[in-house]
């Protein structure tokens, strides 16, 4: 009878604890995996920032590596990537995710060897000198600067976080009224945070639409520069057509003569601002008209601008183009 007792007791025991044991295992899976696809820069008390108080500049133009104050950096990247007649608020946007965007690269690895990030906006950000940025300015230069360093200095430590860690922040300059998901652009997921949304009035801005006009030989001589044994026949009806689009309104897939392309790919090949595109093709030429300026992905600088003018802070700003975010301050 006793030791059909104990039997009971341990059974009882195992029934409990092997749950805990199994769950406690599960939750350390799921933060891997978590870790994984969001980044490793995880903001609490304990995460150190202050060594990202300066970074390691790459000058592109001369391959010198510049040590900068990660804010001074700032005030060039800004005043780069964004037109200072913008709306402040549009502005202080701007500067935080270009501070959640360096951070990003650095705490995830740089692609650069000695160097944190690079002055080239192909490779990581736009930067400007001051002095080249005031020849350009024409008037109320002093100004304009100081416009700048408010919004990179208003927003102080501020960055961008999914649950819990810095974003990969993308940022384009027109989403033709809608952003893109990451699939669609560079294939695969992993940034929940980065989905298709809509911003309303971005056609009023002049990156907002383009045209490609190019002779047909002129056409078929650059898919051919990619593919050697592409054909096109102008005569055929559905010579180029259409077959798909993305979530965010761009060209997913088409068929150009014998080749089924992405719509990505075709951007490349002509040099297109956006992947949002139809074509005309008349007696001797090719025609695009594109809607929309850059990848698509995460926040459009026009679309900023147009939310600011509607009265919305930088935080809802960033909540609009990045969605389940907090804009939360880095411990350094």
């Amino acid at each position: 009878m006793k030791r059909l007792l104990i039997y009971m007791i341990i059974v009882i025991i195992l029934f409990f604890l092997i749950p805990v044991i199994f769950t406690s295992r599960f939750e350390k899976i799921d933060e891997v995996i978590s870790n994984k696809a969001f980044g490793k820069g995880i903001v609490d008390e304990s995460y150190d920032y202050g060594k990202y108080k300066k970074i390691k500049l790459l000058h592109t133009d001369t391959g010198k590596v510049e040590n900068v104050d990660l804010d001074k950096y700032l005030y060039n990247v800004v005043s780069a990537e964004m037109p200072v007649d913008y709306d402040i608020e549009a502005l202080k946007a701007q500067a935080t995710v270009a501070r959640t965007y360096t951070l990003y690269k650095i705490i995830n690895g740089s692609k650069h060897k000695n160097a944190d990030i690079c002055d080239d906006s192909g490779c990581c950000q736009a930067w400007i000198s001051k002095d080249d940025r005031y020849k350009a300015w024409k008037t109320n230069k002093d100004e304009k600067w100081k416009k700048i360093t408010e919004a990179v200095d208003s927003t102080k430590g501020k960055i961008i976080t999914y649950k819990g860690k810095v974003i990969n922040a993308f940022f384009h300059s027109n989403s033709g009224g809608k952003t893109e998901r990451p699939l669609y652009v560079w294939g695969g997921e992993g940034y929940p945070y980065l989905k298709s949304v809509e911003t309303s009035s971005e056609d009023s801005y002049e990156q907002y639409s383009s045209e490609v006009t190019m002779k047909k030989d002129e056409f078929i001589e650059k898919i051919k520069k990619e593919y050697k044994d592409f054909k096109i026949d102008f005569e055929e009806k559905d010579c180029i057509k259409i077959k798909s689009y993305t979530e965010g309104n761009r060209v997913k897939q088409i068929k150009i003569g014998n080749k089924v392309l992405s719509g990505v790919e075709v951007r490349t090949i002509f040099s297109l601002k956006s992947a949002n595109f139809s074509i005309e093709i008349g007696k001797s030429n090719i025609k695009f008209k594109v809607i929309g300026y850059g990848h698509g992905v995460g926040l459009s600088q026009t679309g900023s601008n147009t939310l600011a003018k509607q009265g919305k802070s930088y935080v809802e700003i960033i909540k609009h183009f990045y969605s389940g975010v907090e804009v939360q301050s880095a411990n350094y």
